[in-house]
């Protein structure tokens, strides 16, 4: 049984006409009839029936149909992922990232990456990283750049890529009408949050857990000035004054009209250090079940490289740190 024989008689079962698959298939009558004949004495049965010059499929030729469709479709696929694997000529890759990431250096990463393979689609879904894992688990992506712990049981595997610190966003002197009084330090502790109005992130953005959780363990319960906001509203709402707001420092590059504050906590020694809940990792991450493609492992590398090149030319923004091995 060969693969060209059973392509000769999907064509010739789906048309039922012995001349036009010959003339679909651009093969002479004669020579699709003795391959179908063959291939009707390997399986020992006849495919066609043929009686009055109509062509219909006997109950094996009703079996072997779905099958030689199947075979042939898988054959196609095989095709298809090797090509990619050599070249990478076409593909998709469907990426989630939370808006801190797509706002920064992400940017720079999908265009290398369409520079290298200009024939994969890219996919970009903006996001929390609670949704972005939701939409993982659920099969809509192939990779998400999200942020740890993950909560849940969510059955993914994932590699930390990079480590952002947490700060206290406020207008810049001088830039609204109504000035943000702050203390007189280069860092903050979350105390220093109480009773000050917060411009809060909607449900579902892991900065708005994180903050609420590090207020909540300081004692008190944080006072919203506004909420439910994205990140580009967020950002615009600490602008005009209405409040401050905790977010990753990345997120301030070219935005002159606000300043970051560092958030620290006291340990019990009065050394500061940075709170594990306003020190963000971020993590690449795809499903355990679902071997990554071609294309998306593709990605990933890229990623990768362009962190680690980064770390070593001290390109990264400002307050984020490469958690990614530099090449050997």
């Amino acid at each position: 049984m060969q693969l060209q024989q059973l392509a000769y008689f999907v064509a010739v079962a789906e048309i039922r006409h012995f001349t036009q698959a010959a003339e679909t298939l651009r093969i002479a009558q004669p020579s699709l009839s003795k391959q179908i004949r063959a291939l009707e004495s390997e399986l020992g049965a006849p495919l066609f029936s043929r009686a009055r010059g109509n062509i219909a499929l006997t109950p094996a030729g009703e079996t072997l149909l779905p099958l030689a469709k199947r075979i042939l479709a898988d054959v196609e696929t095989a095709r298809l992922e090797v090509q990619e694997l050599v070249g990478l000529r076409r593909g998709r890759v469907r990426l989630g990232a939370t808006p801190s990431l797509c706002g920064g250096l992400l940017a720079d990463v999908l265009r290398r990456f369409h520079d290298a393979y200009p024939g994969i689609r890219l996919l970009v879904e903006e996001g929390g990283s609670r949704d972005l894992v939701r939409e993982l688990t659920r099969g809509s992506l192939d990779l998400a750049l999200v942020i740890l712990p993950l909560s849940g049981d969510a059955p993914l595997e994932t590699t930390s890529i990079l480590r952002e610190h947490l700060v206290v966003a406020f207008p810049a002197p001088g830039s609204t009408t109504r000035e943000t009084r702050l203390p007189r330090r280069h860092y903050l502790r979350i105390e220093d949050l109480r009773d000050r109005p917060l411009v809060m992130f909607r449900p579902g953005y892991d900065l708005r857990e994180a903050t609420i959780t590090a207020c909540r363990q300081a004692g008190f319960e944080p006072r919203f000035a506004v909420e439910g906001g994205e990140m580009d509203a967020v950002l615009r709402f600490v602008e005009a004054g209405l409040g401050v707001a905790v977010v990753p420092s990345m997120v301030l590059a070219g935005r002159p009209g606000l300043r970051g504050i560092p958030l620290t906590v006291d340990d019990p020694g009065g050394s500061r250090r940075g709170s594990s809940g306003l020190l963000r990792t971020i993590a690449m991450a795809h499903r355990k079940d679902v071997t990554p493609t071609h294309a998306a492992r593709a990605f990933q590398q890229v990623l990768q490289t362009y962190i680690s090149e980064a770390a070593q030319a001290g390109t990264l923004p400002a307050g984020v740190e490469s958690l990614v091995s530099p090449p050997r």
